[in-house]
């Protein structure tokens, strides 16, 4: 049997999101480090739910509480991956670091990137529908850095709102499809890179572990030991998360099927446009988790 596990990243969660999600002792800790008594009721106020803070700690918690309910269900995966902040998920899977430690460095994570953004405040915009070279070109006339890139012609830029508002001006006048994200920091570039010395050293103080199961980095390597997982985890904020390299390495590991755990199914559309012969399903598309087991334990076996 053979799958791949993913953590989404921030920026598509919802009130309605894992509906099969169970409240255990992770959300109640969640709900009492955010001071809130109910996360969807919470999640209903896009103010709230937009905010760096809130969003980062509430997405990894419950990404941790959702595996922690499913993994009895499911056998071990075969290759684990985190988009963004769902590396801290992912690094908690994988047996880095254990759930307790990941959920607390949530908000130690979006602190560190606040105080960034609040002396250069910034975003990030997701292009897609233009040729490489165009692309490019785009990002460096408007003064922005790649932050993340998902596949040749979709990418994600980050940088200043005004070089934002240009790009994305010119980008819909070149005939691209352009979308600014609901977050506010511009993450994985290099205006995050105080953000990411200063997570290094929080890192630092922690213990970490080798990985159990295959690990990948948003830098698209394979993270082998507890020195890797630290430095991987800390720069990730201030470079280029590497998604496509990231799914072809998962690829490579022959697995049968993906699922994405998180909220929406950004994750699992674009494994499916890549690889439309090895199927992936997103945690919200079940009503139970017995029923995304059941999905899982059924692909991963043919």
């Amino acid at each position: 049997m053979s799958f791949a596990l993913l953590f989404s990243g921030q920026g598509t969660q919802h009130p309605a999101m894992l509906p099969w999600l169970a409240d255990d002792a992770l959300v109640r800790e969640m709900h009492a480090r955010l001071r809130i008594d109910d996360w969807r009721r919470a999640l209903a106020d896009p103010g709230w739910a937009e905010r760096n803070d809130n969003a980062q700690t509430l997405l990894t918690s419950l990404a941790l509480a959702a595996w922690r309910q499913l993994a009895p269900l499911v056998p071990s995966p075969s290759a684990v991956a985190g988009y963004s902040v769902g590396e801290l998920a992912a690094f908690s899977a994988a047996g880095v670091i254990d759930a307790a430690t990941a959920a607390a460095l949530a908000p130690l994570r979006a602190e560190a990137m606040d105080r960034c953004a609040a002396r250069a405040p910034g975003g990030l915009l997701a292009v897609g529908g233009l040729p490489e070279p165009a692309l490019e070109r785009l990002r460096a006339e408007s003064g922005l850095a790649l932050a993340i890139r998902n596949g040749d012609q979709n990418v994600i830029l980050g940088g200043p709102h005004a070089a934002l508002d240009q790009a994305e001006a010119r980008g819909l006048a070149a005939g691209a499809q352009c979308t600014r994200l609901r977050v506010n920091v511009a993450s994985h570039t290099p205006w995050m890179r105080e953000a990411a010395e200063r997570f290094a050293v929080t890192l630092a103080e922690l213990p970490f572990g080798a990985p159990r199961v295959v690990l990948f980095g948003n830098a698209g390597d394979r993270i082998r030991d507890a020195s890797s997982a630290r430095a991987s985890l800390a720069a990730q904020i201030a470079t280029t998360v590497r998604w496509d390299e990231c799914m072809e390495n998962v690829m490579a590991r022959q697995v049968r099927c993906v699922l994405e755990v998180g909220p929406g199914h950004a994750l699992a559309r674009m494994w499916n446009q890549r690889y439309p012969a090895v199927p992936a399903r997103a945690c919200d598309d079940f009503r139970s988790a017995a029923a995304v087991a059941a999905w899982v334990n059924g692909h991963a076996a043919d």
